[in-house]
This record gives structure tokens, sequence and C-alpha cells, in this order.
């Protein structure tokens, strides 16, 4: 399974395999992490790489007792198909 690297002078989550990156971007604020953008190239799709990035992001937010602010399409995606993740997305 591909490791997931938490660059938090970045704000970023990343997977590297081979000269391919993945990318999750967001910003913090209070209480609050906005995922703006997943990037994941074609040669690493289809293997759950997004949803990796996902998962490290809400661990993150759980962990630090954030709220998340999907701006990100496939974000907003995934807290609907996963409940604990649903939980923790600010609700308006």
């Amino acid at each position: 399974m591909p490791t997931v690297h938490h660059s938090i002078d970045h704000a970023r989550f990343e997977i590297t395999l081979g000269n391919a990156n993945a990318v999750l971007e967001y910003t913090r604020s209070g209480s609050l992490m906005t995922i703006h953008h997943t990037y994941v190239p074609i040669e690493l799709r289809g293997q759950n790489i997004a949803g990796l990035l996902a998962k490290a992001a809400f661990d993150t937010a759980r962990a630090e007792r954030l709220q998340i602010v999907p701006q990100c399409s496939y974000i907003a995606r995934y807290a609907k198909r996963v409940p604990e993740a649903a939980a923790l997305v600010l609700k308006d």
C-alpha cells in the first residue's frame, strides 16, 4: 500500500510512486480544514490513490478536532460515501 506523506509546511498530503505525485491540497483556519484540490496523475488512477489521500486528510482532521470544508468535488463525494467522513464536514 502506498504511503501518504503529510507536508504540513506546504499544506498538502502526497503520495509519490515512481515519478508520479498525487496531492490533496488544503488550508487551515482556526478549527477548519478547507480542502481545495485533489489531483491524481493518469498513471496512478484506478488504484484508490485519491481515497488514500482523502482518508489521511479526514483522519488528521479527526485527530486535531477540525471540521472539513470540501471545496473539491472529489472530497464532497467521498464524504457522502463514508459516514465517518461525513460527520466531520462543516454543516451550513
